[in-house]
């Protein structure tokens, strides 16, 4: 009976070391498999992403509407005199207003009168020396924009470009 007991543990002893081998294989299929799992959810992620950005583009693209320009009638305004000045100095101007569309140009176009009175009204106050400093021609397109969109609310102009700019 003592043969026996030898012999019982020797089969577990290779259940075991059968065991062990179906055991690890089945350890590295589930890591396999776990990897392959994450490079192709990865993959698919990055496929995903990459669409999404092409059809982002697409509809940026298709939905950007045909801009519209306005042209502002030339207008020439004598400028306020520099301390000592004694000769008037003028200030020719040509604009465009650069609007999203042709509708939005339709609607501004009734309320022009109201755009260049802000215009001249604004410019009539600048001296030359305003023109002179660095950015001065930068600060009057600012003002002048932030004007006309006031005066065109509630549309709304984008731009304002100049056409023609002469200090006599």
């Amino acid at each position: 009976m003592a043969k026996k007991p030898k012999k019982a543990p020797a089969p577990e002893a290779e259940g075991e070391e059968g065991a062990a081998p179906a055991g690890g294989s089945r350890k590295k299929l589930i890591v396999i498999g776990a990897a392959v799992l994450l490079a192709a959810g990865a993959g698919g992620g990055f496929m995903v992403m990459r669409s999404r950005a092409a059809h982002a583009e697409k509809p940026a693209a298709e939905q950007k509407l045909p801009i519209a320009f306005m042209d502002v009638r030339e207008m020439t305004m004598n400028l306020m005199p520099e301390p000592g000045q004694t000769q008037p100095r003028f200030l020719r101007l040509k604009l465009a207003l650069e609007v999203r569309d042709a509708k939005v140009a339709a609607e501004i176009q009734p309320l022009m009168p109201r755009v260049e009175d802000t215009f001249q009204v604004f410019v009539r106050e600048l001296r030359v020396g305003d023109f002179e400093a660095a950015g001065g021609t930068y600060r009057l397109r600012e003002e002048l924009l932030r004007r006309v969109n006031v005066a065109v609310y509630p549309a709304k102009v984008d731009a304002v470009l100049f056409k023609d700019f002469v200090i006599q």
